[in-house]
């Protein structure tokens, strides 16, 4: 009888210190990522509907004060927009549930600033998720971490904002339906300065497959990340107005790039009499192009102050349906990594290294920018560089992020007990600028890499250590 209480208190044990992440992939119904990255890039092209109380401004970032009252369409037809959609050959649509002044357009729970307390009274979201299915149209959902409203910003963040966040999250993917995807916002952006610390990107992301385990996370953060690998989202994601630009040459991962069909994500007075971008330059060098470089096109169409697309609009989007055709099959994205969602356990932490030039020093491959280096001085034959982490941390992921495609050959080690150990067997040896190794967890203070003979002088733009569940 004991042994079978010790058996029976183990498993329990175990089950509890499984991660979401892991849980998420053992619930019925749950399919490799992989499969739901190559479903999402199939889907070709799709609507963005930026429509919320910056409708009712002249500025595309709102008054967070902005009261309510302001969003009141008289004739909002959530079908007018999923049959516009429909005309234009698109597969899906993706709205924006809160933008960054926090006005939620469904019914909330978490906050009296939303739709409900509005003129209007309805929720947008469910009419807008039903209008698109009943079109046979996918569903996904626009939420932006930066909230100026609830203060949810740099230097303000407290537990109270990361609850509303999980909170607001659980209702728009537990009351809708099926959700292919959330395009999230203003999350460790140059402009909003929340890192996936203030707000635990990992926390979040596993409450998110722990409630719909094939439900895609998106966040726009391309602005900071190499495009070579998947940090912290399951689709690379391009927002190409603000400058991000997929390489049509070089782009090896699933992927999506947006743009505006009008000068704007959200509606202006202008935009009934001003002229839409070309339809022929949309699908030609737009849709077309990315789709055989395994990324997705999504082209924002904003609703009027009436809650309806403008005639000019509409039109447009039936001259592109007449131009995209979607294809059977589409080709299929090479192998790739799984995304990194852990924060960077060397981010800010000291550094040492070999001799190295005095303006590319140790400390700038910890300081959390991708385009700043420690290059190594190349009169140095085998050099070395390592973080310290500052403490006995457990880890299971290194992430080797370089600026240029240095042939290298390397060893791994970490430190612990007062001397070094190898991190992974052998040497290894690469191309490419982004390198990602994932091995038992160990415990340790500093990680070391070593150089082995290069051909070419060395370069770090960033050493990550990560402490992945799993």
């Amino acid at each position: 009888m004991k042994i079978t209480f010790n058996i029976l208190m183990a498993v329990l044990i175990g089950l509890t210190i499984l991660s979401p992440r892991v849980m998420a992939q053992e619930r019925p119904g749950a399919l490799p990522l992989s499969q739901l990255q190559q479903q999402f890039v199939d889907l070709g092209f799709g609507m963005f509907i930026h429509y919320n109380i910056p409708t009712y401004m002249e500025d595309d970032w709102a008054d967070p004060d902005a009261s309510p009252d302001i969003f009141n369409p008289k004739k909002l037809n959530t079908d007018q927009w999923a049959i516009a959609a429909k005309s234009a050959n698109m597969s899906y649509g993706c709205l924006t549930t809160k933008h960054h002044s926090g006005f939620a357009i469904w019914d909330t729970k978490t906050t009296p600033y939303n739709v409900m307390n509005s003129p209007l009274k309805r929720d947008v979201v469910k009419e807008y998720v039903a209008s698109f299915r009943k079109q046979g149209l996918k569903v996904m959902l626009y939420y932006s971490i930066l909230d100026t409203h609830h203060k949810l910003r740099p230097g303000h963040i407290t537990p109270a904002h990361i609850k509303m966040v999980k909170e607001q999250l659980t209702e728009l993917l537990t009351n809708y339906g099926e959700i292919a995807a959330l395009v999230i916002d203003g999350w460790d952006a140059p402009w909003s300065r929340i890192s996936y610390d203030d707000v635990p990107f990992e926390e979040v992301y596993n409450l998110i497959k722990s409630i719909q385990p094939n439900c895609l996370v998106m966040d726009l953060n391309a602005a900071k990340y190499p495009s070579e690998a998947l940090f912290y989202t399951d689709i690379k994601s391009y927002e190409q107005g603000a400058g991000q630009h997929i390489s049509k040459e070089n782009n090896r991962l699933p992927a999506l790039a947006c743009l505006p069909l009008q000068e704007n994500w959200f509606w202006k007075p202008s935009f009934p009499t001003k002229d839409v971008k070309s339809p022929e330059k949309m699908v030609n060098e737009n849709a077309v192009p990315y789709n055989q470089i395994y990324c997705n096109f999504i082209l924002n169409v904003a609703p009027n102050r009436d809650g309806l697309i403008d005639d000019n609009a509409l039109t447009a989007l039936k001259e592109i349906g007449k131009l995209y055709k979607p294809q059977a099959s589409l080709p299929k994205f090479p192998k790739a990594d799984a995304p990194i969602i852990s924060s960077n356990l060397a981010k800010g932490h000291a550094a040492n290294s070999s001799w190295s030039y005095d303006m590319s020093i140790m400390d700038f491959a910890t300081d959390d920018d991708f385009g700043s280096s420690w290059y190594s001085h190349p009169s140095v034959k085998n050099p070395w560089f390592e973080v310290e982490l500052g403490k006995e941390t457990a880890f299971n992921m290194v992430v080797i992020s370089k600026q240029r495609q240095d042939p290298s050959t390397y060893t791994l080690e970490y430190f612990a007990n007062n001397k070094w150990h190898p991190l992974m067997p052998g040497q290894q040896s690469s191309r490419q600028k982004i390198n990602i190794h994932r091995f038992s967890r160990v415990w340790g203070d500093k990680v070391r890499i070593k150089f082995i003979d290069p051909a070419r002088s060395p370069s770090i733009a960033e050493l990550g250590v990560y402490n992945e569940r799993n």
